[in-house]
């Protein structure tokens, strides 16, 4: 279909049997009715104009020294109820978890073996050789613990100590006698025996008696004991020029300059 330029500027079209129709700038068509106007503006602006206004008013600066006071008592807040969490946790738990991790380096502090439950046991005075024995506690420790499980729980060891509070303290009453075991365990910590102590023996003494030592070994330390060092080790040359144990060394200038001086 081919196109031509009219006078106007406009496009003419010519098709076979319809008459050419020039399109003007204003929308109209020669010879035609007049063209509809194209709608202005976007979807876009449509979408905006549609779109209620934000009315809020912008939030004015803040003070930074408020904000800074504010988030210290949120946060002294949130550490005291910390606290008040850790209290509640109790001088017990903490003495539990010391003894439940004693001797075991993977171990969480969450679980108690047998072997550290005897211990805590022996080392708090719970075992009194009358009314509770260390078999009462081995016992106690298998009727807490599951079947199939070697170790106690927190709460489940509350229950052991419940059970041994009532041979512990048979005179009082339930609530008094765990109490009562409550105080024998709280602020505990395992007890460290067979440390290796120093030997005080004759001959020990004798043997570390520098002043007794003789041959090489005396070359080593010196009147008070103390060791030489590589001194004490090696034979060092004296390069000094006198006799070996000359006692005068380095007397030589002063005695000439004071001659000179008389002089």
């Amino acid at each position: 279909m081919p196109a031509q330029r009219g006078r106007g500027g406009g496009a003419r079209l010519a098709v076979a049997g319809l008459p050419c129709v020039r399109r003007l700038p204003g929308g109209c068509q020669a010879g035609g009715d007049p063209l509809p106007l194209r709608a202005e503006g976007t979807m876009a602006d449509k979408t905006k104009s549609t779109k209620p206004a934000n009315k809020t008013p912008p939030k004015s600066p803040a003070d930074p020294a408020k904000e800074r006071a504010a988030k210290r008592l949120s946060y002294e807040s949130n550490s005291s109820h910390e606290g008040a969490m850790a209290a509640e946790l109790s001088a017990l738990e903490e003495t539990f978890r010391k003894f439940a991790i004693h001797g075991d380096t993977r171990a969480t502090g969450k679980e108690m073996h047998g072997k550290n439950w005897s211990k805590l046991c022996k080392d708090c005075h719970v075992i009194d050789g009358k009314n509770v024995t260390i078999t009462d506690v081995d016992i106690v420790f298998s009727k807490i613990k599951g079947k199939s499980s070697r170790t106690i729980t927190f709460d489940q060891f509350k229950e052991a100590l419940q059970e041994l509070s009532k041979k512990r303290f048979k005179d009082q009453s339930n609530e008094e006698a765990v109490q009562e075991i409550h105080k024998l365990i709280e602020g505990k910590a395992p007890i460290i025996s067979g440390v290796t102590k120093t030997i005080s023996s004759p001959t020990v003494s004798r043997l570390t008696d520098t002043t007794k030592f003789t041959g090489s070994h005396k070359e080593r330390f010196d009147p008070s004991g103390k060791g030489r060092g590589k001194a004490g080790r090696e034979d060092l040359v004296d390069a000094s020029g006198y006799v070996p144990g000359y006692k005068h060394a380095g007397t030589y200038d002063h005695k000439v300059q004071g001659s000179n001086c008389l002089g």
